[in-house]
């Protein structure tokens, strides 16, 4: 029986790692309300909800300027931001960002390759980030155009934060300013919009903030979530658009709203969470489309209201997004396993601030809970070894016994109390450890740190399966590109070494079926990132020198 309990644990591991990968752990969902059409705020919200916009004395209307809104969109502007993080272009006519390259990261890991473009839309797609204030006036949102206050922003790595300023009046005498404020050392953007009612009624409407986005056709982020996110009541929730024409309405109290592909986002984060709407859709042309409304908020002639949000634009990394606060480090899930997970990050990337390697931090990281684990697998391989020497005389009780199960196990619980072996003694400390090893599995195999970082001689790639050599012609069972995968050979050959020096099972069909295990983790581990298969070749070559230490130690 101690044979059959290794044997379903082990099928079992290999299940649970399949479904992880195809599957993977998923949000619960939100609960959906009643549809609140694009752009509209919801009317069981109360004015009494109105926190995030702050009233103003009333003040002397200002003098009447041309409505700039109605400069026609052919006369739109664009404004260069370079910082030393990123390099931006905005447009006045929204105001919006039209594209967004990160400084630090580029599409593959040659060094002449395009910057990671963060708008992913093309001309005429709609805007990618937009914040304003719907009065639901007619005409289409985010063309109404504003008059910059420059048309360059430079900053140095000593450069203080600076300022951009767009002002507008709109044709319901809306006079509108929407000041940016850039940072030399930070992908955060602080945004402050401005409403004075220059009319001579009151105005109803609703701060309104959007996010657009064209997913990417391949998902290459092995435990990669692409779509949107929101801190609702301070839990993470990822709403799934997954089919053209999937809409989603969500209300409750939100921290942030954001979009995420496989290794970075944006986000836009009210500066006071608040209660508010979120709607999300999945349009017939692919693109994603979210839509954030703070309650709705009434505006007396002469008077000023506000609204404050932090932006953030880069990578998924848990170090800057723990640095810029409003739980948006929350973005970064791993599934059940994110309580041992973000640890693991964390020492990983302790080692890395010192040894510049992720490759050699990934066998340092394997080493320490390889020591944490090592009474634990020490047991288990000593009480296997005890188990193979009972071997005979169980094999014949259950020829004596073969008939008469009842009688069999009786006999067999007495073999095990006089020779003081437990049969789950080899498969318990092995349990104890998956919560571990699924949790290396997602931070090995989706965290931005290990992506386009090398390690050594051709793997120059731990987020990517490791190839060399690039064919021309396809393999099957691989994904591209196409290559010799030698790490994931050895990390097989290591695997059939532990197994044959493992204790074998009484019964030859299930000592066959043990000795494919190598066979099936090399096919299953043949696209996983190079990252994780060094881990998984590390650990067995320990294991190995363990299981050796423990057979030649006399007993």
């Amino acid at each position: 029986m101690d044979k059959r309990t290794l044997i379903a644990f082990v099928l079992s591991f290999i299940i649970l790692v399949g479904w992880s990968f195809f599957f993977g752990p998923k949000q619960e969902q939100a609960p959906v309300v009643k549809e609140v059409p694009s752009g509209e705020a919801p009317k069981e919200l109360s004015k009494a909800q109105e926190a995030p916009a702050v009233s103003r004395p009333a003040q002397p209307p200002a003098p009447k300027e041309m409505p700039v809104g109605l400069i026609p969109r052919q006369d739109e502007k664009e404004i260069q931001i370079d910082t030393p993080l990123y390099k931006a272009v905005f447009s006045n006519a929204g105001p919006t960002i039209t594209s967004f390259k990160l400084k630090k990261y580029r599409q593959t890991t040659d060094p002449a390759s395009p910057l990671i473009d963060l708008v992913s839309l093309k001309k005429g797609m709609g805007d990618f980030l937009l914040v304003t204030f719907d009065n639901h006036s007619a005409g289409k949102k985010g063309e109404t155009v504003f008059q910059p206050d420059q048309d360059i922003v430079r900053l140095g790595p000593e450069s203080s934060p600076r300022e951009l300023v767009f002002r507008t009046v709109t044709e319901d005498d809306l006079s509108i300013i929407q000041t940016f404020r850039f940072y030399p050392d930070r992908y955060r953007i602080d945004l402050k919009v401005d409403v004075t009612n220059q009319s001579a009624k009151s105005v109803e409407g609703v701060f309104r903030g959007s996010l657009k986005a064209m997913p990417p056709q391949n998902n290459g982020g092995y435990y990669a979530y692409i779509g949107f996110a929101l801190l609702l009541d301070k839990k993470l929730e990822e709403v799934e658009l997954e089919d053209p024409s999937d809409e989603k309405t969500i209300k409750g109290q939100l921290g942030w709203v954001a979009y995420e592909d496989n290794y970075f986002m944006s986000a836009i984060v009210p500066d006071v969470p608040s209660q508010g709407v979120f709607t999300g859709r999945h349009l017939s042309s692919g693109i994603l489309e979210a839509a954030y409304l703070l309650p709705p908020v009434s505006i007396n002639p002469s008077e000023l209201k506000s609204s404050q949000y932090e932006l953030y634009l880069g990578p998924r990394d848990l170090g800057i997004l723990k640095e810029f606060g409003k739980n948006l480090d929350q973005a970064i899930n791993f599934g059940w396993t994110d309580i041992i997970a973000k640890p693991l990050l964390y020492v990983l990337r302790f080692f890395d601030d010192y040894i510049h390697n992720y490759g050699v931090s990934i066998i340092f990281l394997t080493i320490l809970v390889k020591i944490l684990f090592w009474p634990l697998t020490h047991k288990s391989y000593k009480s296997m070894k005890e188990m193979q020497k009972l071997q005979p005389r169980m094999a014949k009780l259950r020829e004596k016994y073969k008939n008469d199960k009842q009688k069999l196990n009786q006999e067999m619980m007495a073999l095990y109390k006089t020779y003081k072996v437990n049969p789950m003694g080899g498969c318990l400390p092995m349990i104890i450890q998956i919560p571990v090893f699924f949790a290396l599995f997602r931070v090995l195999g989706g965290c931005i740190e290990l992506r386009h970082a090398p390690f050594a001689l051709w793997i120059n790639d731990l987020s990517a399966p490791d190839r060399l050599f690039n064919f021309p012609f396809q393999i099957p069972f691989m994904t591209p590109p196409y290559g010799i995968p030698i790490l994931t050979l050895l990390m097989g050959a290591s695997m059939f070494i532990q197994q044959k020096m493992t204790p074998t099972p009484g019964d030859p069909t299930q000592a066959k079926i043990m000795m494919f295990l190598p066979v099936i983790f090399t096919f299953m581990f043949i696209n996983f990132p190079s990252g994780l298969v060094l881990y998984w070749l590390i650990n067995n070559i320990l294991s190995i020198g363990q299981q050796y230490r423990i057979h030649k130690k006399p007993a």
